[in-house]
């Protein structure tokens, strides 16, 4: 029997292979009994799913597994976004969240999220513990309650959250600067749980908004619900097409993951909507503060932080480790360059919806393009250019990685390492300020490496020299 292990952002496994109604029992048992041990399983837990297949069923058996502990579970009536999800744990002062979701991965996927009641993804020693927990009770018989019995002894409530997480995201944002602008957005949910959510907001406060991929479809249209520029195509080709578009805003299956397309039909990374947003939000809205961004993700945030005169926290991957900060109010802004993004005073959680509508407005205030706005931000702090791509092992490599990682040369390309970085793979940064870093994946013979340099040309120049560095 396959061991049940929580990676980044949960237990995620094939759907009718390893994510079955027994495990689900068994992690849903395992959680319940964290929370007693904890002493706080009285709170209760807020249980979510997403658009995929059988999500409510899943979240119904979990309410039954824990009503047979005693817990009261507060259901959402619908399949809801993650943040969403988050936002009505921290709203509830409930012990915990379970979320049915395996966010942008393929429909045949589905998974289990669990956040401990300071609203962010659990950290390893939680999800350690739930993990041993659940793994125990695999061959076990998880005793249930029927849903009537609990719904009559008050241990089953269904709730929709939407309206008060509308309510915090118009303390957040400048709707009306948005409306105000002319703006015709396009919105793109990849038929995913943030239906009903960035259109209905956007529309609710007078702009104009084209919707498309907005209606329930388990398959997500044949391509994995992820708003990368590779499975968004329909979308881009929309907004290159439809003239009055000015803004292509996407979110993927759990709309905790946000995709940009400027008003060409342009993707833009989220590497550089980060930085965009961080200089925005000390630049014209007034606020100050710190970032905090992943050790993978691009260091136009460190320039953008110079040129603020404040700081750049650097974490290991996992948006975990940046809800940290914000739930302690380090932080003013973090993210990552898989298109996770938070803001202080909101969930410490990623937010796909809520990234959108802040490159909403800050594209309304200042009535710019992105690729304007790229520019000028280059012009004051440096060009900065990111990639990643996956390098395939052989199992001889894959055997001598380790020592190679642990014994790098004094330079790679021509290239001086003056730093190596070990907090979560190996970064070596160089004298130039450009770097690369290489993560080992945990389920196959792969080797992610991410390099940034100040020009294309010379990313494509450590991009080469990074991979002949691992193939050799």
């Amino acid at each position: 029997m396959t061991q049940i292990k929580f990676g980044t952002s949960g237990w995620r496994a094939i759907l009718c292979d390893d994510f079955t109604m027994n495990n689900v029992r068994a992690v849903s048992r395992a959680v319940a009994d964290y929370l007693n041990n904890e002493g706080i399983a009285d709170q209760g837990v807020v249980i979510g799913y997403d658009a995929r297949f059988m999500g409510k069923d899943f979240a119904r058996e979990t309410v039954r597994v824990m009503a047979s502990t005693g817990i009261p579970s507060y259901l959402c009536e619908r399949d809801t976004p993650t943040p969403v999800i988050a936002h009505e744990l921290l709203r509830r002062k409930a012990a915990g969240a379970i979320n049915f979701t395996a966010s942008h991965n393929p429909y045949t996927y589905n998974g289990i999220k669990f956040s401990p009641a300071w609203g962010g993804p659990a950290l390893p020693e939680t999800t350690s513990d739930i993990e041993q927990r659940a793994n125990a009770l695999q061959n076990n018989t998880v005793p249930v309650m029927d849903l009537d019995e609990a719904q009559k002894k008050k241990l089953y409530t269904e709730i929709d959250p939407l309206p008060a997480y509308f309510g915090t995201l118009k303390q957040l944002i400048d709707f009306n600067a948005i409306a105000g602008s002319g703006l015709c957005i396009a919105v793109n949910p990849l038929y995913g749980a943030g239906r009903g959510y960035l259109d209905s907001i956007l529309e609710q406060a007078g702009v104009s908004v084209v919707t498309m991929n907005a209606h329930l479809d388990p398959y997500f249209g044949g391509e994995p619900p992820e708003p990368a520029e590779a499975h968004i195509a329909d979308f881009i080709e929309l907004i290159k097409n439809n003239k009055q578009i000015t803004l292509g805003l996407a979110t993927d299956g759990d709309a905790d993951r946000f995709g940009i397309v400027d008003c060409d039909g342009t993707y833009i990374e989220p590497n550089y909507i980060l930085a965009l947003l961080f200089d925005y939000m000390i630049r014209r809205k007034g606020l100050t503060g710190d970032a905090a961004r992943s050790v993978a993700t691009s260091h136009l945030i460190d320039a953008v932080a110079t040129y603020h005169q404040v700081k750049v926290l650097e974490t290991p991957v996992g948006f975990k480790f940046i809800g940290e900060y914000i739930s302690a109010g380090k932080i003013l802004i973090g993210g990552e360059e898989s298109a996770g993004l938070t803001v202080r005073g909101h969930v410490p959680e990623k937010d796909g919806i809520l990234a959108c509508l802040l490159v909403a407005e800050m594209v309304a205030v200042e009535q710019k393009s992105l690729k304007e706005l790229l520019a000028d931000l280059y012009a004051r702090v440096g060009s900065f250019y990111t990639r990643r791509i996956n390098i395939r092992l052989s199992a001889e490599l894959e055997a001598n990685l380790p020592a190679k990682m642990e014994n790098p040369p004094a330079e790679i390309g021509g290239k001086s390492i003056t730093e190596v970085i070990r907090i979560d793979g190996n970064k070596f940064l160089f004298a130039d300020g450009s770097w690369m870093l290489f993560r080992k994946s945990g389920t196959e013979p792969v080797v992610r490496l991410y390099a940034e340099a100040s020009s294309d040309e010379a990313l494509q120049q450590l991009i080469a020299a990074g991979e002949e560095f691992i193939l050799r």
